[in-house]
């Protein structure tokens, strides 16, 4: 089972009240919120293998490189000199993070995140290297790409807090999308997605892209039909196609979530037990992690 942690405990921020707060006012309703999360999944789903996927890099230098709206309203603080932007998080989430990263370390839960690259990129990663079957846990529906249902890949997205979980596998790809994994990355990059900065092809919508992609194939077959005057485009197509080649041309490489992490060692087991007790009973008082800490722990070590 691999989380999509930042889209876990977003949802958590906002499906837990803030009045959740630690002994000294601070709130935890983040970190409360995903250790539920996660105390429920591994209840529901007993995985053998459970990784916590980490943005190390929410906007990687070499995606903006190629479309550098990539994300851009999503900065808060441009850092430059080499350093990643500072993503734009409310005041009250932003110092929860660490908190999450310091409690799942101290747990044992594998953290997986690497320099350059985004949650989505481990998770690519990972499930490419799993022999197994693989659930993939995110709010972020561009992770549908890895849907796979040869190599028992699916997407679990959650619809209410993680208890109602909508089973992604290639059937409901094409009932709803009309293409199956690798076709997501196709249709979302002519499509474009205004929450991560694509702009897609001036004029093709999610219902003409998902008509082209079973026209021609594929992206390089619709591509192709661009540049063959009996291929069937309307005027308007061909043009607006034409006119976005070289957006065309970088987005595939943007979109589509790398394979080839340069991936640290790690136990992806669940863990047999916290990784240093004594620790966590600190974290636990010092942030009034309380019930949900406890919830999560029964679940691990039953």
């Amino acid at each position: 089972m691999l989380l999509d942690t930042a889209s876990l405990y977003f949802r958590a921020y906002f499906g837990v009240p803030d009045s959740v707060r630690a002994p000294d006012g601070t709130p935890v309703n983040a970190v409360r919120g995903l250790l539920d999360f996660i105390g429920r999944l591994v209840q529901d789903h007993r995985p053998d293998d459970l990784v916590a996927c980490w943005d190390a890099d929410w906007r990687p230098q070499w995606r903006v490189d190629l479309i550098p709206s990539y994300k851009a309203h999503r900065v808060a603080v441009q850092t430059g000199a080499g350093v990643p932007d500072e993503e734009e998080t409310p005041d009250t989430l932003a110092p929860q993070v660490p908190v999450i990263a310091e409690v799942l370390d101290t747990l044992g839960i594998a953290r997986v995140g690497v320099a350059g690259y985004e949650a989505d990129d481990v998770i690519g990663t990972l499930t490419g290297r799993a022999a197994g079957p693989v659930d993939i846990v995110t709010g972020d529906r561009d992770l549908y790409q890895l849907v796979d249902d040869a190599r028992r890949v699916r997407v679990l997205y959650p619809l209410k807090g993680v208890g109602t979980l909508q089973v992604t596998d290639e059937a409901w790809l094409r009932e709803r999308y009309g293409v199956d994994g690798p076709g997501y990355v196709d249709l979302a990059l002519l499509r474009g997605d205004p929450s991560d900065g694509l702009p897609g092809v001036p004029g093709i919508g999610e219902k003409t892209a998902a008509k082209l992609l079973d026209a021609f194939g594929d992206l390089a077959g619709i591509m192709a039909a661009v540049d063959d005057p009996a291929s069937g485009l309307t005027p308007s197509q061909r043009k607006r196609l034409d006119e976005a080649r070289a957006y065309v041309a970088v987005a595939p490489k943007v979109v589509r979530v790398a394979g080839d992490v340069p991936l640290p060692d790690f136990d992806p087991a669940l863990p047999a037990g916290p990784r240093d007790p004594a620790a966590l009973d600190v974290l636990a008082a010092r942030w009034g992690l309380g019930g949900a800490l406890q919830r999560l722990l029964a679940v691990l070590h039953p």
